[in-house]
């Protein structure tokens, strides 16, 4: 059931917390960023997050679209089924009351009212691009391993014809991402701290 972790306790107080990521940035190589999470940016988002990270849902997602100079995104999950339960199920927008200044992390969206389970951080302060559309509310930032871990995500799949698509691997998770994208760094684990 939707709803059924401590998110509604938490993200109804205005309490900060954080997140430590732990990621396979590749084959031989693991490193870890920590996020703060602030519920008074963006109370509905938190509360999502929140749920996500209370049933492990990030575990295993691979970080498909790392554009650099603009964003690091993830939020398929290795389940499909999965998809279906969190992502496929959108939540309303927040009123965006931080800018997307370089390490922050918000929801991505196709469109109002249409955050599901796929985040982004911004890897360059994209405040003029992204704010301007008054969708894209951040509500946590790394406090650290920016450079050590979020900036050596893997980024080799960015061209046209050689990027995930995603109806894909939302149908087939992370079957999909192991057979044609095996580079990809991924989350290992998620801790709340």
């Amino acid at each position: 059931q939707i709803g059924r972790y401590p998110s509604q306790v938490m993200a109804a107080s205005k309490e900060v917390w954080s997140v430590r990521f732990v990621v396979q940035l590749s084959e031989k190589e693991r490193s870890d960023f920590v996020v703060e999470v602030h519920p008074e940016w963006a109370p509905v988002g938190v509360n999502r997050f929140r749920d996500l990270i209370d049933c492990n849902y990030f575990v295993g997602c691979r970080i498909y679209r790392v554009i650099p100079g603009f964003v690091a995104q993830f939020g398929i999950p290795a389940d499909p089924a999965e998809w279906t339960k969190w992502g496929a199920r959108k939540i309303k927008d927040d009123n965006p009351v931080q800018g997307n200044n370089k390490g922050y992390m918000s929801f991505a969206t196709s469109g109002p009212n249409a955050r599901g389970s796929q985040i982004f951080i911004n890897l360059i302060d994209n405040r003029e691009s992204l704010d301007s559309q008054n969708m894209f509310a951040p509500f946590a930032k790394v406090t650290s391993g920016m450079d050590s871990c979020v900036d050596r995500f893997y980024s080799g799949y960015t061209e046209r014809n050689q990027k995930p698509d995603q109806l894909s691997a939302k149908e087939y998770g992370n079957e999909y991402f192991q057979q044609k994208f095996p580079l990809l760094s991924y989350i290992v684990s998620t801790e709340i701290l």
